[in-house]
């Protein structure tokens, strides 16, 4: 079994190691269409994703690492992972609850408190189990008042591959104590395939007719603007890079994309927020979520110091992240749909990325 390898050429050996005591490893997900889901319950990430193109190749579509060592020492430890207590943003790391100031959130981008703080839960051993070919279980129970967050917070998530060559993602948590809650999955895609620098000729479509535009911090100014006639419209297909290097206040604050999208629906069904596709390989990626936003990231700060699989090295643009989640800074903002989760109350969620080939 040390000697496993995935269709694309991971080694459990690499992953087989014990962090902080706890035993980290690898599950191999496969579909009656061939493809491959690899996740690692360090963070709960995803580590490679292979789907078909055009002709049938599979292609490995996510950033990720070769080895458990890597994912510990990179410099951009969310590749693929799970981002909690809270994902996004707080501003200057506090917020009230129920009266309760609670300022003891990390400052760890800028200002601001980012992706749960200095040990959120991408950096955390989650217990696995896998269900069957298609499915894997994994669990954290985060402690009372770990990285300043109240309560005791049980996280159950599954990931599935079905044999439409959906990834899907369901999320289940509940609280001892009042908290607020915000998860996501963070991977970095790139429909050309893993080491493709650029991706800009992909075409993207994003079912928002608003987002919310931030100061120079990425913290939301608080209400949403229309996208139409600015370079943040996605409503139909435009090339990624087609206009993000325009002259344009939001674009110059994150060196291209880094905003939450405000999705055009009414309540909490599972619906389409985005298509995007590679013109080079044919694979389209359309993401449905339960979630009211979705943040386009256009990994604008990575640069060549992270090698990736394969010996790639992951320049600025070389990937993008559909990041499905509730709005950043929502607990300091109450007229965003609310983050809050109570003892009693069971916080679900769902994020499906559907593969297909054109």
């Amino acid at each position: 079994m040390e000697n496993r390898m995935t269709k694309s050429g991971l080694s459990f050996e690499n992953f087989n190691k014990q962090v902080e005591g706890k035993d980290v490893s690898l599950c191999v997900l496969t579909n009656k269409a061939g493809a491959e889901l690899v996740i690692t319950n360090y963070g709960a990430k995803i580590v490679s994703l292979m789907v078909p193109d055009r002709e049938g190749t599979l292609r490995d579509v996510v950033l990720g690492h070769i080895s458990i060592d890597d994912y510990l020492t990179s410099g951009e430890p969310t590749f693929g992972a799970t981002c909690g207590r809270y994902a996004n943003r707080i501003a200057k790391g506090r917020f009230v609850l129920d009266g309760v100031v609670y300022d003891q959130l990390a400052i760890n981008n800028g200002p601001n408190s980012l992706h749960g703080g200095l040990r959120g839960f991408h950096f955390r051993v989650w217990n696995m189990e896998q269900v069957d070919q298609q499915t894997v279980a994994l669990q954290y129970i985060a402690a009372d008042g770990e990285e300043g967050y109240p309560g005791e917070l049980t996280v159950n998530l599954t990931y599935e591959l079905t044999d439409a060559n959906e990834v899907v993602i369901a999320y289940h948590a509940v609280t001892t104590k009042p908290t607020v809650l915000n998860l996501t999955n963070h991977s970095y895609f790139n429909l050309s395939g893993e080491g493709d620098r650029y991706i800009g000729d992909h075409e993207l479509t994003i079912c928002a007719s608003s987002y919310l535009p931030t100061d120079e911090t990425a913290i939301p100014y608080g209400p949403s603007e229309k996208v139409e006639g600015t370079p943040m419209d996605f409503r139909t297909p435009h090339e990624i890079g087609e206009r993000i290097d325009a002259d344009f206040q939001q674009l110059h604050f994150g060196k291209g994309y880094d905003h939450c999208y405000v999705l055009d629906k009414q309540n909490q069904e599972l619906s389409l927020a985005a298509r995007c596709c590679s013109p080079k390989t044919g694979i389209v990626m359309e993401t449905y979520t339960t979630e009211p936003g979705v943040q386009l990231y256009t990994a604008n700060w990575l640069n060549e110091s992270i090698i990736g699989k394969n010996g790639h090295p992951y320049p600025e643009r070389c990937s993008f992240c559909l990041e499905t989640q509730h709005f950043p800074d929502s607990p300091n903002k109450p007229e965003y749909p609310t983050t809050v989760l109570r003892p009693g109350e069971v916080f679900r969620s769902r994020t499906v990325y559907k593969f297909l080939a054109e």
